[in-house]
This record gives C-alpha cells, sequence and structure tokens, in this order.
C-alpha cells in the first residue's frame, strides 16, 4: 500500500546515456525513490549496475505493473507522446526528456489527459540544473546587469562527423539541432524572459555528412530587448556561452558545469565536490554600482541534477508544483511587455531582411494574447516565426526538410509555453 511516506517505484523506458547518467544514478540515491523496473528489450544493462531493478522486455507490461508509480520517458523524441500517452492512460506519473513533444498539438492533449487522469507530467530540462545556469540566474535576479537590453546564449561543439546516437542524426519528426540542443537554449530564453514579440531563425546544415540541421540562430525580439539563440557543431573554440548586457554592465560566463563529466566518469552525486566548479571558471561581472565601476570574478552556484527528483517527489507527495515549470508570474510581466511592444522596430527588421539578396527568407510576427496563456499559446502557434535557408543545389531535393525546421522554428516557442503551463 502506498502512502506518503513510501518510495516512490520509479520505472525508466531505456538504459542508454540518458538513463544511466541523468537518470538513474538520482532516482537510486535518494531515499524518495525507489529505482524499481528498467525497459530494456533484449539487453540487462542496467541490471549489471543495479542488481535489484526489474527489466521488462516490452512497454506494456512495465505499465501493467500497479506498482510502478513514475515512468521516466527517456527514449527517441519521436516517441514521446505515444510512450506518454500510454503511461497516463495507465495511472502513472510521468517525467518526459526535453523536448516535451514533437509539436503543440501533441503537447496540449497530454495536458488535457493527465489533468483527467489526475496525473502529473514535468519535462526534464536538466540544464536549469547547470552551475553556470544558476549562476547566471542569480546574476539576473539580483538586478545586478539592471535593465538587461540584449542577450547570448550559445550551446557550441565541435564535432566533424555524425554522432554516435543515430536517432538523432537521422532526418524524421524530432531530429536535428533545433530539437536537441536548441532544447535548452530555448527553454533557458523564455525562463529568463517570458514570450516574444517576434522571433527570426535561422536553421541549416553546415557540415557535408549532415543528412539533419547542425546549425542554428534564433533572434527573440522583446520591447527594448534582443535576445540571441546560437548552437553549431562547429565550433572548436566557442564563445561564452552566456553574455548579458544591461543598463548597469554586463556579465559572461562560459558554459562549464561538470555534472556530466563526473556523471561519465562514475562519479557517485552527492559529495562536497558534488557540482562546484574550479575557480578558474568563475564568470565575469563589469558593472557600476555606487558611482563605480566594479570588475571582477564571481564565484559560481552550486549546481545538482538531483534537485529535479527532489523537487518531483515534492509534486507527487505533497503536491507542490512539478520542477522546471516557469513562474506564471514572470509570464504575466512579460505579456504586458509584450502588449505595449510598437511593431516599429519589427518593421525595420522586416525591411531588412527583404533586403538580403540571393537567399530565401520569411518572417512573421507573434501575436498578442487577450485571453491568457491558453489562447496565446494557440495563437502563437499558428501565426509565429520564419525560416532563413540558403540556395543549395539540391534544394528540391530537402525542400520537406526545410519545410519541417520551419515547422519546428514556430512549434518551439509554443511547445515551451505549454511546458511552463505544467503545474
Amino acid at each position: 500500500m502506498t502512502t506518503a511516506q513510501s518510495p516512490i517505484k520509479t520505472a525508466i523506458c531505456s538504459f542508454g546515456m540518458s538513463g544511466r547518467v541523468f537518470h538513474a544514478p538520482f532516482i537510486h540515491l535518494l531515499p524518495g525513490f525507489e529505482l524499481y523496473a528498467v525497459w530494456e528489450r533484449t539487453k540487462q544493462l542496467a541490471a549489471a549496475v543495479y542488481p535489484e531493478i526489474r527489466t521488462f522486455t516490452s512497454y506494456e507490461a512495465l505499465l501493467a505493473d500497479k506498482e510502478i508509480e513514475l515512468v521516466v520517458i527517456n527514449t527517441p523524441n519521436a516517441t514521446h507522446f505515444e510512450y506518454s500517452k500510454m503511461a497516463l492512460l495507465a495511472g502513472k506519473h510521468i517525467v518526459v526528456e526535453k523536448p516535451f513533444t514533437i509539436n503543440s498539438i501533441e503537447a496540449e492533449e497530454l495536458i488535457a489527459l493527465a489533468k483527467k487522469c489526475n496525473k502529473l507530467i514535468s519535462v526534464y530540462q536538466s540544464r536549469r540544473y547547470d552551475s553556470d545556469f544558476r549562476t547566471v540566474q542569480k546574476v539576473v535576479s539580483e538586478k545586478l546587469l539592471g535593465d538587461i537590453v540584449e542577450a547570448e546564449i550559445h550551446y557550441d561543439r565541435f564535432r566533424l562527423e555524425i554522432g554516435p546516437k543515430l536517432h538523432k542524426e537521422t532526418p524524421g519528426p524530432g531530429t536535428g539541432l533545433l530539437y536537441d540542443l536548441g532544447s535548452h537554449l530555448i527553454d533557458q530564453a523564455l525562463l529568463f524572459f517570458g514570450m516574444p514579440k517576434a522571433v527570426f531563425a535561422d536553421i541549416t546544415i553546415m557540415r557535408p555528412v549532415s543528412r539533419v540541421d547542425d546549425y542554428m540562430e534564433l533572434l527573440l525580439y522583446y520591447p527594448g530587448l534582443r535576445v540571441r539563440i546560437k548552437s553549431s557543431y562547429l565550433i572548436k573554440e566557442p564563445l561564452p556561452s552566456y553574455s548579458f548586457n544591461g543598463t548597469k554592465g554586463s556579465f559572461i560566463k562560459a558554459r562549464t558545469d561538470n555534472q556530466e563529466t563526473q556523471l561519465q566518469a562514475g562519479v557517485i552525486p552527492g559529495g562536497p565536490d558534488w557540482g562546484v566548479e574550479p575557480d578558474s571558471e568563475k564568470g565575469l561581472l563589469h558593472i557600476q554600482k555606487d558611482g563605480k565601476w566594479i570588475r571582477e570574478y564571481i564565484p559560481s552556484e552550486r549546481g545538482n541534477y538531483g534537485d529535479y527528483y527532489e523537487a518531483m517527489y515534492q509534486a507527487i507527495r505533497h503536491q507542490q508544483p512539478v520542477p522546471a515549470a516557469r513562474h506564471v508570474g514572470h509570464d504575466r510581466t512579460a505579456r504586458r511587455k509584450a502588449a505595449q511592444f510598437e511593431p516599429r522596430a519589427a518593421a525595420d527588421q522586416e525591411q531588412h531582411d527583404r533586403g538580403v539578396g540571393g537567399e530565401e527568407s520569411v518572417r512573421q510576427h507573434l501575436g498578442r494574447t487577450e485571453h491568457g496563456p491558453l489562447a496565446g499559446a494557440g495563437e502563437i502557434d499558428q501565426r509565429a516565426g520564419c525560416i532563413h535557408r540558403d540556395h543549395d543545389p539540391d534544394h528540391g531535393q530537402h525542400e520537406q526538410h526545410y519545410q519541417a525546421l520551419g515547422r519546428s522554428a514556430r512549434n518551439f516557442l509554443m511547445l515551451e509555453e505549454v511546458h511552463g503551463r505544467l503545474r
């Protein structure tokens, strides 16, 4: 019999890198959880690490086990909707790896189903628990930069060859850089600033071997603020991951959280050095304070992915908000700002876009909502987004791919808005 003190018996749907590194160690260690089961069709990888775990060879059999309360859906992106729906109908709470779903229609359906079934959904946004992001979050929340007027967030890698995770490198729904690393960057931008007034997207393929987008740049338009999101697989010497500029100064921070590296090396989470960056990775803060300019390196906050599951325990057992949901008050502020935005700046950018020779560029503006977040989300889904694509000799061959990228750029903002409404 399950009580308020019972550990939450949890199943994970895969024991690849995601299950082995980001989920299983914390579910196993935290006293509020029991790493109860795993879905592995043929291998017994989880049992070799966690001998007490139950291995199911079919998803249906896993869901039929009434002992399981929480299912972690860490399978390929295109399966998230189907597997989430099955788990909710089986009476399970769910944690879904990013991206939540492939499109906003699926996201809305799952939220409605979860409410009907009285179950919880949370999207696992691990990068919110990185030391670098938490440090930037602290600087922003303390208003050390004054009014922020420009922000740039990068997540870059250097990878000439196709990666080992072929399901991410094969053309299809939910594949490519925008759905992969872009999920983190867009989530962070909306967490900081809320929904933008308009968006411009440049998404393309840079590497000759790549079959999915491996370069992305999104420009989010706010009143008096521009936010640039960039990611590429061909950046050997990366720029700072966070560059925030405001009326009182600037803050620059590299992406130096070490939790993933520690987990890959088999370090057990929770020690005194867990999630602590070395002093050499401090962020640079250059601001005016009390009439003086101060340029100093500030210590980083501690990162901890375990905080996600601690919050998930509180949500399930004590009716607290699910983790990785945005604060409603912040969203309302963003909508008020957007309502005051004059279209002149966007029109100027539109004129600039028409002047780009030899390339096709399409821009549409996000609509202003007067009916709260649900209506606003639908309006954004219908009217948002653009795609800026290069001419190439295989344009006809890639037309469906480019159309998919355009839909991705539109859907992502709405998907994150939907994600932010999860209780």
